[in-house]
């Protein structure tokens, strides 16, 4: 199995910044992809930003200019920067990643993986 886990969320004031981390581990032998989603108190989950293996990247209109997704393929590890956050910006983040691992039987084999999340709450 692949895990995904988030981390650098907090409380911040409107205006403020955070970076996002989701750290993926396991037998994996190629990373395709990894989005952002985030969960607003009683709202669907909307995707924030994505980043394939070759750099292309995307974003919700909702953030565009504002955040920037990266990632680091050394380590596993995508990153979304947040700036000039809103208080629509609360929610619950979380990261999804696709790609292709090794199973407990020694074959490569596709994986969905999600992280656990993490909070964001921008107040004053």
């Amino acid at each position: 199995q692949v895990q995904l886990v988030e981390s650098g969320g907090g409380l911040v004031q409107p205006g403020g910044s955070l970076r996002l981390s989701c750290a993926a581990s396991g037998k994996i032998f190629r990373m395709s992809d990894v989005q952002w989603y985030r969960q607003a108190p009683g709202k669907g989950r909307e995707m924030v930003a994505g980043i394939t293996k070759g750099g292309s990247t995307n974003y919700a209109d909702s953030v565009k200019d504002r955040f920037t997704v990266s990632g680091d393929s050394a380590k596993n590890t995508v990153y979304l920067q947040m700036n000039s956050l809103k208080p629509e910006d609360t929610g619950d983040y979380y990261c999804n990643a696709h790609g292709m691992m090794m199973t407990d039987l020694g074959r490569w084999d596709d994986f969905d993986s999600w992280g656990q999340g993490t909070q964001v709450t921008v107040s004053p």
